[in-house]
């Protein structure tokens, strides 16, 4: 629970290091979301992601910009927050079984990862917004590929060294 409990918080303290774009921030949240499935698992790494929205909700500011509240989940962004959820769980499914995996395979996992935040954040982006798919794809994605890239390739080796140590237990 302890894991659990700390990635929601670097989740929410990846959302206070953002570089304001428009309509989509970009920010350090989705490092700390992949790292939450390479890490804590299918169940325990979706479960932070909840913790983290849900404290946005209740009114702390911990989704970007400092802000809070259920209009941001149903707002331009609120897909790419819900996409941590499915994102996570996509990721631990696949990097669970620590006897059978390497760097190629948290490699994969997160960019399945992020392919699934970015599914559901251009959905949502492209249907409050009204600018349509490809609209919303270059402006809710494109912007943000070599950031991401950067992002799985650091989460990645993170969670192999973190799990070649034994840090975590799934």
């Amino acid at each position: 629970m302890i894991l659990v409990s700390l990635f929601a918080a670097l989740t929410a303290v990846g959302a206070f290091i953002t570089i304001p774009f428009q309509p989509v921030p970009f920010s350090l949240q989705t490092l700390f979301t992949l790292l939450a499935g390479m890490v804590l698992g299918s169940v325990a790494g979706p479960a932070s992601q909840i913790i983290y929205i849900f404290l946005g909700i209740i009114g702390l500011p911990v989704f970007a910009g400092f802000k809070s509240g259920i209009g941001i989940l149903i707002g331009p962004t609120g897909g790419f927050i819900f996409g941590f959820v499915i994102s996570v769980y996509a990721i631990g499914r696949i990097t669970e079984k620590k006897e059978t995996i390497n760097i190629f395979r948290y490699l994969l996992a997160g960019s399945l990862g992020t392919v699934l935040i970015y599914f559901f954040g251009i959905i949502q982006l492209s249907m409050i917004t009204g600018i349509g798919m490809k609209n919303a794809l270059f402006v809710g994605a494109l912007p943000f590929l070599p950031g991401d890239i950067l992002k799985i390739a650091a989460a990645s080796f993170i969670a192999h060294k973190l799990n070649m140590t034994s840090f975590v237990q799934k």
